[in-house]
């Protein structure tokens, strides 16, 4: 890809996960002022300075996505540093806490909902708000494979998050592409992160499980995550729109 992020500014939530960081050292590779942002100051700070060691641009800023209030302050406080805003990846997500649907407690339901669904609605709705009047942006979502692509026992709220999440993103990319601005899912499945392992497994056993399970053998690798979402912020994927990419190793092929 030949792409280059020069003189843009791209906005990571969910700043301090390892998706992120992989994503944010992406962008910065190719130009891009990066700003993390999420509800835990120290490690924001750590992974934009770990950007910043390998020679990237990257700032960050405090900001729970359930926040109405706090969203708007992230988007203005990052056009204030930084002089615009130009792609997002709305990337802040939980599992939520494994139940049967007869057993899920509805303030863990209401917990997954609210980050998960409701913290992307939010951060859509007011990255739209700037980028409608500064001739237009990008907008990444995280779904997952679990919710639209497929299912697991004792998930329902995280998958009826993410499901909701790649609804919302394709009606969002209808609304908004007449105002310039392209919005798009990605759907990992297992990637190489803390949510791919179970209670008290090891990096071996998740390794043996996986290899069962998914055709390609193996987990993702963070940056291949964060490769299919510089490219969908890219303009060489300017004719995709709405669109949920999967990216799961054939999982649910």
């Amino acid at each position: 890809m030949n792409a280059r992020f020069d003189d843009k500014v791209v906005l990571i939530t969910g700043g301090a996960g390892t998706i992120a960081g992989a994503t944010a050292q992406a962008f910065a590779d190719l130009g891009a002022t990066v700003v993390l942002a999420g509800r835990d100051a120290e490690r924001l700070a750590e992974a934009a300075g770990q950007v910043r060691t390998q020679g990237g641009k990257a700032d960050w800023v405090v900001a729970d996505v359930t926040d109405a209030a706090q969203v708007a302050a992230m988007v203005e406080e990052v056009v204030r540093r930084h002089g615009g805003l130009h792609v997002a990846f709305n990337n802040a997500g939980i599992l939520g806490t494994p139940a049967a649907v007869g057993d899920l407690a509805e303030a863990d339901w209401q917990r997954v909902l609210d980050i998960n669904l409701t913290g992307v609605f939010l951060s859509m709705k007011y990255e739209i708000a700037h980028m409608r009047g500064h001739s237009g942006g990008v907008i990444v979502n995280v779904a997952s494979n679990i919710g639209s692509h497929g299912r697991r026992p004792g998930l329902a709220a995280y998958a009826a998050s993410k499901a909701a999440v790649s609804v919302l993103s394709q009606t969002a990319a209808r609304d908004h592409i007449g105002d310039g601005i392209r919005i798009n899912v990605v759907s990992p499945g297992a990637t190489d992160t803390r949510m791919s392992f179970r209670p008290g497994e090891t990096r071996e056993d998740r390794d043996a499980r996986v290899a069962s399970a998914i055709p390609l053998g193996r987990v993702a690798d963070p940056a291949e995550i964060a490769a299919a979402v510089v490219w969908l912020a890219s303009p060489e994927s300017a004719f995709v729109i709405g669109h949920d990419l999967v990216i799961d190793g054939g999982a649910t092929a």
